[in-house]
């Protein structure tokens, strides 16, 4: 650098950076609909606070015409900053600079940002725009992608680590958003597959394109693959933010806090007539949480996939928890193997982070069906059961109207460890409806009797009082309180308010072995 203004030099250096891939590049990413690299952190974290590592890293390739494709930080943006002045790190993956393709420096790059956010406890954000390994760099890129993955799961449980899919995700490199919390992805300008349309096309025979393979619409809705998708990448980046809004930084901090003018003993009248008696009657679950959390407000997570289950974050009291709710208006609320799936790993999570859990409860049992127990329903069915189980944070579970079967004890019943239980007076708790025990119980007698409808509403009306009433499980302790719908709100906050210094463990162990 003899004879250069060594400031002169570091501006020259740093404005090579700022550039990306070239004006060209910038305009193609642009006429495309995406943001660049650093557009978007500009975006996602608060104005100001982005602390840029690694600026100047360029890879060490000199074959296959890399030596004349050398750009200062190689492809991708990594540093730290700050989402509504909590503290977090971030990479962002700049497609303008050979096609975001990840080598041996880009690599370590991403793992020193991934290092540093263990060793702090802060979450980290990756934004993935990426044509997927580097070709010239050969195995160092594919190493590279290995050493990401240890840091996903070392990581996975202790910081949060959200993914946003902002254009392509091929191959290898699907597997380290695939192993982080939530995946957020761009419409129509993102996609995620293993093996691309041509691939498929050569091996199989099978024709599609990539947005039918890959895009948002499939792994929100289809797979379930992705947990939410947003029309732009500012949309989908201020929803990270609202997300981060409701998580700790990391598993040894509480959930922050929001006040709320929402009064504490609010009392909802609407309730009392929102769930139909008649357990054939559908309603929307949702309704029901908007009526009981606070301001009304519910950041549902995959809402498009498995709908027969609700999962997200609201805040009761000012405290952020994780729900799960029964949706009666799909498949009647029954759990089936997709919703099995995404209340496992959602209840897992909650866990892990130390959200407490409440849980809406109206559910006839598991879906019936050849497909669903070829499918494994028994098994994906007990890894919800696990980690409801295995959880232990605060724990509050509201029957709203059924509780049929092995779905009864599935769903955070007092059986699970489950601290508050409460019951709604129409709740119906028991193996299976009144009127199908009926039919099981009483078919002979009722098949040679002459006034067999009226003897069998008698039957039915029985049943229901005897064992299917929320005043029989109330009688052995397992339903805390039967209560009238318009207090939901109330005991739920006062519930959690008398756990929130619970304290529970789990055996002394390596891990568990889940049933996967």
């Amino acid at each position: 650098m003899s004879g250069r203004d060594p400031i002169h030099e570091l501006e020259r250096r740093t404005r090579l950076a700022f550039a990306g891939g070239g004006p060209e590049r910038v305009r193609h990413q642009h006429e495309a609909g995406k943001l660049t690299a650093r557009e978007r952190l500009e975006l996602l974290l608060d104005s100001g606070s982005f602390n840029e590592l690694d600026r100047l890293v360029t890879h060490r390739c000199r074959d296959f015409g890399m030596d004349a494709e050398r750009y200062p930080g190689d492809g991708v943006v990594t540093g730290f900053g700050t989402v509504d002045r909590r503290p977090v790190y971030v990479f962002a993956q700049d497609f303008t600079v050979l096609g975001g393709s990840l080598g041996e420096a880009y690599a370590r790059k991403i793992c020193k940002i991934m290092d540093l956010a263990l060793k702090t406890g802060c979450p980290v954000i990756g934004l993935n725009d990426s044509g997927g390994a580097r070709i010239q760099e050969g195995v160092m890129a594919l190493g590279g992608y290995a050493d990401i993955f240890l840091r996903n799961t070392l990581s996975s449980g202790v910081i949060p680590q959200i993914s946003a899919i902002m254009g392509p995700c091929a191959g290898g490199a699907v597997y380290s958003p695939a192993l982080t919390d939530f995946i957020f992805m761009v419409q129509r300008s993102s996609y995620m597959f293993l093996t691309g349309p041509e691939v498929i096309k050569a091996v199989t025979h099978e024709e599609t394109t990539k947005e039918d393979l890959g895009g948002a619409t499939t792994h929100t809705e289809l797979s379930g693959v992705a947990h939410l998708a947003y029309p732009t990448d500012e949309a989908c980046l201020l929803a990270i933010r609202e997300l981060l809004s409701f998580l700790p930084s990391n598993n040894l901090e509480d959930p922050p806090t929001k006040p709320t003018a929402d009064p504490h003993t609010r009392v909802e009248e609407r309730l009392d007539g929102l769930v139909p008696t008649d357990p054939t009657q559908p309603y929307d679950i949702k309704e029901v949480l908007r009526l009981v959390v606070d301001d009304g407000y519910f950041f549902e997570i995959q809402p498009h996939h498995a709908p027969n289950l609700v999962i997200g974050f609201a805040r009761l009291g000012g405290r952020a928890v994780g729900i799960v709710a029964n949706q009666p208006l799909h498949h009647a609320g029954c759990l089936d193997i997709d919703a099995s799936l995404k209340g496992a790993r959602f209840v897992r999570f909650c866990d892990a982070f130390n959200l407490p859990l409440v849980t809406f409860e109206d559910v006839p049992g598991f879906l019936p069906g050849v497909t669903q127990e070829l499918g494994g329903i028994i098994k994906h069915g007990a890894k919800l059961l696990y980690a409801y189980a295995e959880a232990t944070v605060p724990k509050l579970t509201v029957i709203t109207r059924k509780a049929y079967g092995g779905a009864y004890c599935v769903m955070a019943s007092k059986h699970l460890r489950t601290d508050l239980n409460f019951a709604y007076p129409t709740a119906e708790i028991a193996v299976m409806g009144a009127s199908g025990a009926v039919n099981i119980l009483y078919r002979k007698e009722l098949a040679g009797s002459e006034q067999a409808e009226a003897k069998r509403r008698q039957l039915v009306a029985a049943y229901e009082e005897k064992l299917a009433s929320p005043y029989a499980a109330a009688e052995v302790g397992f339903i805390d309180e039967v209560i009238v719908p318009r207090f939901t709100r109330q005991r739920l906050i006062a519930g959690l308010a008398a756990l929130a210094n619970k304290q529970d463990r789990n055996p002394a162990r390596k891990h568990g072995n889940l049933p996967l």
